[in-house]
């Protein structure tokens, strides 16, 4: 925190809404120098997040910038598409209008910027943030590609290092995180995680595990592109899932079990790619389920949706990102997905188990 102060005095500031961006203050409070903090008013956060940006500036004697969404662009999506529209269609659109584009004008200003992301936060899309970063998909003062650099000082610190933290130097934190909540954003995409559960099951719990970035960090989202090397080549990657009791499965195999056939027994498939990081994250565990489930009633199997596969799987078989898995119950038509981000053997085997 020191250094990045130190580096861009008043041409950086601090992204603040969540517990992570407290201790971000606290860190720079503690350093002696001057600092600045954003936030973004969507017009749609819990009473007990205005308390928090309350007492924040009470606690630190500072002014929080807020930056508020075009009020013609809320008014025409909102006429348009209704209050709930992401329920249907996805958060994107809603993110872009309330939060990214307000964002945008924000760093437009600066030169740095000092997010509290941790790679622990979300295994789907921030299990590789870096402590520091040439933003990858936002510009800054002076314009252009690589104008913008990005702090994630948390990046490789625990949740529970935070929270440590936290308690020690007894600062203020969201109310809400004594009801349940973890990860906390807008009141209508937010909601409690059940203990077991990761903290960013909390948020837009209706989509893919892959979709949870709303834009902020979306250079984080990769995983349905392929990676290339410095001279555009096609990275070849090993293949996964080879253990000996996972079953692989051809395009005929799963166009069978899409339409309902051939389900003699239920069958659980993991879509990957062998290039993905977060398929390859999964090699083992996967591995190791299938050899508890060997001789059971479940077929445990993979399918390459990669390549001339992957259309075939965005149509026909829920694929948004690598992984996905999914289960084919028995004598049904039935297509079940994985809805976690937690991709362990036990939770693995209790997905399993909860649908026999």
């Amino acid at each position: 925190m020191d250094k990045a102060l130190s580096m861009f005095g008043d041409d950086i500031a601090i992204a603040f809404s969540g517990a992570e961006d407290v201790a971000l203050i606290e860190y720079a409070h503690l350093t002696g120098r001057p600092f600045r903090v954003f936030s973004l008013e969507t017009g749609r956060l819990n009473p007990e997040t205005y308390r928090l940006f309350d007492e924040v500036e009470k606690r630190y004697n500072i002014r929080i910038q807020y930056m508020f969404p075009d009020a013609t662009e809320v008014e025409e999506l909102v006429r348009t598409k209704g209050l709930f529209s992401f329920y249907e269609d996805g958060h994107q659109e809603c993110c872009r209008v309330r939060k990214v584009r307000p964002l945008r004008r924000a760093l437009k200003g600066l030169k740095a910027w000092i997010t509290g992301q941790r790679k622990d936060q979300s295994p789907g899309t921030r299990a590789s943030v870096p402590v520091v970063q040439v933003d990858p998909a936002f510009e800054g003062l002076d314009g252009g590609p690589g104008s913008l650099v990005k702090w994630n000082p948390l990046s490789n610190v625990s949740g529970t290092a935070v929270w440590s933290f936290l308690r020690t130097m007894d600062v203020p934190v969201n109310a809400l995180h004594s009801q349940g909540y973890v990860s906390i954003g807008c009141e209508p995409c937010t909601r409690a995680v059940l203990p077991g559960q990761h903290e960013r099951e909390g948020r837009w719990w209706w989509e893919d595990a892959k979709a949870k970035e709303c834009g902020l960090h979306k250079g984080n989202i990769d995983s349905l592109t392929e990676p290339q090397s410095a001279l555009g080549e096609k990275v070849e990657a090993a293949d996964l899932f080879t253990g000996e009791n996972v079953k692989t499965f051809a395009r005929g195999d799963m166009e069978a079990l899409a339409k309902g056939e051939n389900r003699e027994k239920s069958s659980i498939v993991v879509l990957y790619a062998p290039w993905c990081s977060f398929s390859q994250a999964m090699n083992d565990s996967y591995n190791t389920f299938a050899d508890k489930l060997a001789g059971s009633k479940v077929v445990v199997g993979k399918f390459n949706a990669d390549g001339a596969e992957k259309s075939f799987a965005k149509e026909n078989l829920q694929l948004q990102s690598y992984p996905t898995v999914l289960f084919f119950p028995k004598n049904s038509s039935q297509i079940i997905k994985y809805p976690s981000e937690n991709r362990e053997v036990d939770a693995l085997l209790g997905f399993v188990e909860a649908l026999q």
